[in-house]
């Protein structure tokens, strides 16, 4: 279901941070309708709404389905912190529609030249970043800074002029966005994260490009060397504790 159109019709608002419950009146798959559903939006919602399906869920009261109208987009922890206000609730095994990620390029100056970081996961077959998914009350900056931290042990600063966004849709119906951030590690020694880096590797930008095999990773890339080979730039640093 996740992904599903729906229309649904809206019983009433149970919460002022916009938490709605209704029922399913038409959708692709007949079996669902009239389904009780809890509908999220910052929008005030009255009659028929039409909708997508961003999670789906096992819910001691029968609801199974999260929905919100049609281009607003609820990421996990949203989505965890707004089932809070449907009383009485408690759910398991949470499948979201939207996943987002924050990490970085990260980059030291070493004698022989620039060079990046790039880490290879447990269960990936690809290099890439270090980088994970946000959690309750994190920023951007503070979610790439401690997934670095966990996976490669390195404290970095970070470029405020770079901020770059992959979409991709990796498997099934999942929509996955992954902010990336420019940031330099004055230390080069790495520590992994044994249950969830597999290896990693210093290169040059130019042996980066010819190691990552997903389109999306060499633009980041190519943007970031661009950046910092551009004459007379200005760079400016931001401590990941803010």
């Amino acid at each position: 279901m996740l992904g599903t159109v729906a229309d649904i019709s809206i019983l009433g608002k149970i919460s002022p941070k916009g938490v709605y419950t209704g029922y399913i009146v038409k959708c692709v798959d007949k079996k669902y309708r009239r389904s009780s559903i809890v509908i999220f939006s910052s929008q005030e919602l009255s009659d028929t709404v039409h909708c997508m399906i961003i999670a789906t869920t096992q819910l001691n009261n029968n609801i199974k389905f999260i929905a919100a109208p049609i281009g607003e987009i609820y990421y996990e922890p949203e989505i965890k912190d707004l089932l809070k206000e449907v009383r009485n609730v408690r759910y398991h095994r949470l499948s979201c529609l939207y996943e987002k990620s924050c990490g970085a390029i990260v980059f030291h100056n070493f004698k022989d030249g620039v060079k990046v970081l790039l880490v290879k996961n447990k269960n990936g077959k690809y290099w890439s970043f270090p980088k994970g998914h946000m959690e309750k009350g994190e920023s951007e900056h503070q979610t790439a800074a401690r997934e670095i931290k966990e996976e490669t042990g390195l404290t970095v600063f970070f470029y405020d002029n770079y901020r770059q966004t992959s979409d991709y849709i990796p498997f099934g119906k999942i929509r996955k966005r992954v902010v990336f951030f420019l940031a330099e590690a004055k230390c080069p020694n790495v520590r992994i994260q044994r249950s969830e880096i597999d290896t990693y590797t210093w290169v040059s930008f130019q042996q980066a490009q010819t190691m990552c095999r997903y389109e999306n990773d060499i633009r980041v890339l190519k943007k970031a060397e661009s950046m910092l080979n551009t004459p007379n730039k200005k760079l400016v640093r931001k401590n990941p504790a803010q």
